[in-house]
């Protein structure tokens, strides 16, 4: 009897070590299918120069050289660029409303339930679609936005994604816009974690709604704050979809981004492996956001 149990408890241990197994098989093959496996190809293939429309055998290797083409590429400078004022102009912006439209909320408005919804669609809608239906939005002539600028007189409304000088700040606004809900989301969870013996205290010592805004609420979002533009500025490193559908990264090169010219040199130009260089170099933008917010969340924790 006393020999039996452990025997039936260790095939129950194995069994529930296979079942364990099983079910993170599928994500593991998943991961290695669609990040790892095609992460370690992009880095052999940066160092080689490759026409994907041939054979293997034709694949030569060029050491540095894509690498070195990069900082030569003028377009690859701009894409670079247009990717950072991207970053820098989309994420304070939105943050900024975000916290305004979160405290409104909190604080201000019945229904919040309804409200943090329809905020929030604009995060879960395809992303194609929006663009489409943000492109009709700024049609120079036809377009809603514009018709109602003329309206309230003003006489040469912008040309929105038609113009070079317009065209990236259009894809910053429909950025900003999709990325509010997430925001307010995140905000509101921070602000419900706030005590209200805080602002009583502060009541009582005769503070106004500004100084308990700048000195109770903000310090309290502090952590989830550094959490939204950590999160919000590796995100927009990688803004594609709206320059795709709605730019093509035109006029000109003007509203060109890095994701964008990665997608232009490997699958029109067949450059795959300058692309997969220039992929690399993203990758380490990114890394070097996502390695600042592990070290800020390590120090906390300590």
């Amino acid at each position: 009897m006393t020999e039996a149990k452990p025997k039936k408890m260790m095939k129950m241990s194995t069994r529930e070590n296979l079942a364990g197994w099983a079910f993170i098989s599928l994500n593991f093959i998943g991961y290695l299918a669609f990040k790892l496996i095609p992460l370690i190809l992009a880095g052999v293939l940066s160092f080689s120069k490759w026409n994907m429309t041939t054979s293997l055998s034709t694949m030569t290797f060029v050491g540095f050289d894509n690498f070195v083409k990069m900082f030569k590429d003028s377009f690859f400078r701009t894409s670079f660029t247009n990717t950072i004022l991207y970053a820098v102009v989309m994420v304070p912006v939105a943050i900024f409303l975000s916290l305004i439209f979160a405290v409104i909320l909190d604080r201000y408005v019945f229904g919040k339930g309804l409200l943090r919804l329809a905020f929030y669609l604009p995060n879960i809608s395809s992303m194609v679609a929006v663009s489409v239906i943000w492109m009709i939005l700024f049609l120079p002539s036809y377009g809603p936005i514009n018709m109602f600028l003329q309206s309230i007189g003003v006489a040469n409304p912008p040309k929105w994604i038609y113009g070079k000088d317009t065209s990236l700040m259009s894809i910053m606004l429909v950025g900003i816009w999709q990325r509010l809900g997430y925001n307010i989301i995140i905000i509101l969870a921070g602000l419900q974690g706030i005590s209200q013996t805080l602002y009583e205290a502060a009541e009582i010592d005769g503070a106004n709604g500004i100084q308990k805004f700048w000195y109770i609420t903000i310090p309290s979002l502090r952590d989830t704050m550094f959490f939204l533009i950590m999160m919000s500025f590796i995100s927009s490193f990688q803004v594609f979809t709206p320059v795709q559908v709605m730019t093509k990264g035109g006029p000109g090169k003007s509203s060109y981004v890095l994701v964008y010219y990665i997608y232009s040199k490997a699958f029109e130009g067949n450059e795959l492996g300058y692309a997969s260089a220039m992929a690399w170099a993203l990758f380490f933008l990114v890394f070097i956001f996502s390695m600042g917010r592990m070290i800020f969340q390590r120090r906390k924790a300590e």
